[in-house]
């Protein structure tokens, strides 16, 4: 579950300790872009202990670690560091070659190998540069360890030379190839950060773009964001109570050999139902 991708710079471990009041689906410590270049070999030794500190103050959802991209000296270091922690999965920012999985894949099979767990480990991937986009299809790997990807529009912007704008069409056609890309390989997708981080309305219409484009989620810089990705991402009660109905006239109707049904007023069969099904297993907007 990712309609939350809460992020906090590694070096603030009094922000990392908030980490379990906010209620994000997935909370990432940031290596990357967070963590100032001074800060990075510091902020690496200390993330043991940041991890734990998290843990302890009683999160629940997934915990992950950015680590700095793949063509960084920190990255290998990053990697090594991350896995030694108590975490659900890393994030791979500015991907663009599924040969950058490598190194985390082979450290997920070994410690899977050595500490079996009840979820494997994984990768989110960041799919950020015109690079990136263009090769996202084969950077959505799932057979490498890949379960989510997450579009960086700011950096995919600025590697297009484009201007970004309230409107954002200078990215929404990789925005929408990053989550066509996620789908084809069966991956969650996560939408882009508003940096307007005052800017409510603004959120929640970029979100719901997002939603009607395909996106399980939004990347969020602030708690307030985090309330708000659930509100657009979690069904309504209507939503949910017109979902189990569909359910249970369809398995009727199945019960009758029958495939293909009317239900107030709309013809329903496989994929509405797959749709409903996902609906009534989504959390509810905390």
């Amino acid at each position: 579950m990712f309609r939350s991708f809460l992020l906090a710079p590694a070096n603030r471990v009094d922000l990392l300790a908030k980490f379990p009041r906010f209620g994000a689906d997935c909370c990432v410590v940031d290596l990357e872009d967070g963590t100032p270049p001074d800060d990075k070999v510091s902020a690496r030794a200390g993330l043991a202990a940041a991890v734990r500190t998290v843990r302890d103050g009683g999160y629940r959802g997934l915990l992950t670690v950015r680590v700095n991209e793949p063509s960084s000296p920190h990255y290998l270091e990053d990697l090594a560091a991350a896995f030694a922690c108590d975490i659900d999965g890393v994030v791979i920012p500015k991907l663009e070659d599924p040969a950058q999985l490598w190194p985390a894949h082979h450290q997920i099979v070994r410690l899977d190998g050595e500490r079996p767990r009840t979820e494997p480990r994984f990768v989110i991937g960041g799919i950020e540069s015109v690079r990136g986009v263009q090769e996202a299809a084969r950077v959505c790997r799932p057979d490498l360890g890949v379960r989510a990807v997450y579009f960086g529009a700011e950096d995919y912007a600025a590697s297009m030379g484009a201007r970004r704008t309230r409107r954002g069409g200078e990215v929404f056609t990789a925005r929408s190839l990053v989550v066509m890309a996620a789908r084809a390989a069966g991956l969650a997708a996560i939408d882009q950060v508003v940096v307007d981080i005052r800017d409510s309305e603004l959120f929640l219409a970029d979100a719901r773009e997002g939603l009607e484009l395909g996106y399980d989620g939004k990347t969020c810089v602030t708690p307030g964001q985090v309330r708000l990705a659930h509100q657009v991402f979690s069904p309504t009660a209507e939503e949910r109570d017109f979902a189990a109905r569909l359910i249970a006239a369809y398995e009727a109707a199945l019960a009758r050999n029958v495939g293909v049904i009317e239900f107030e007023g709309k013809m329903v069969d496989g994929p509405l139902l797959k749709r409903a099904r996902a609906i009534v297993a989504t959390p509810a907007d905390a």
